[in-house]
């Protein structure tokens, strides 16, 4: 008998769900459109593959500067949330308006500035390699004399 009890109690949460997935624009927009959900997925392979690449190595400062497959996964995640984004933006009216966010390139720009402060104190090599593209490599100086030293006057 309680079992039979729990069953009728799941099947009610499960009509529930069912309902609720009805009543929401988003989530019938996630059902409804594979383009939604083909973006989702490349969205997610993509941060996979670029947080394996991350999470492989030793040196994480070269890497986020130098690895190539790391920029084209990570801009391929990035694009990929930028049209589930606007994908579920465009799904239902809202009844009050989101105001727009202001400072996007800013933030970027100071995102940015900071990363690269880190990068360039925690890495050595980095730091050598962007002073050396700024000023050119370090040459080494040996100093030679071309006078001959004078004798010290006798006492």
């Amino acid at each position: 008998m309680a079992k039979k009890k729990k069953a009728v109690a799941a099947g009610a949460t499960a009509a529930e769900a069912v309902s609720a997935v009805k009543s929401n624009p988003y989530l019938q927009r996630v059902v409804e459109d594979d383009d939604l959900r083909d973006n989702v997925r490349v969205a997610y392979e993509s941060a996979q593959s670029a947080f394996q690449r991350l999470s492989s190595g030793k040196d994480l400062p070269k890497k986020l500067v130098d690895d190539k497959k790391l920029h084209r996964d990570l801009q391929s995640a990035a694009d990929a949330l930028r049209d589930v984004g606007s994908a579920l933006m465009d799904a239902p009216k809202s009844p009050k308006p989101r105001k727009k966010r202001k400072g996007g390139l800013l933030r970027k720009l100071m995102l940015l500035t900071i990363g690269t402060g880190i990068a360039l104190g925690v890495s050595s090599d980095l730091r050598n390699k962007v002073l050396d593209a700024l000023f050119g490599k370090e040459e080494e100086f040996d100093y030679t004399s071309t006078t001959t030293p004078t004798a010290a006057p006798a006492a």
